[in-house]
């Protein structure tokens, strides 16, 4: 996937507002997935996730399913 399979504008996560030093930015990107970026060195790059793995990954934030 390249830059341009990327539709909307980065936002930042909302629990990194509010003077948090751990910030995260998404953007959707042309088939339903999320383009994922560290918003203090956006130069670095995203990570990219199908539409099944974010949905799998916000399924299991709400159910509170990761392993502490």
């Amino acid at each position: 996937m390249s830059r341009r399979d990327i539709v909307t504008e980065f936002r930042k996560s909302t629990a990194s507002q509010g003077g948090q030093q751990e910030c995260v930015e998404v953007a959707c990107t042309r088939d339903g997935g999320r383009a994922v970026r560290d918003s203090k060195v956006p130069r670095r790059g995203a990570q990219y996730h199908s539409a099944e793995q974010w949905a799998v990954f916000i399924s299991a934030l709400k159910n509170d399913t990761f392993n502490h």
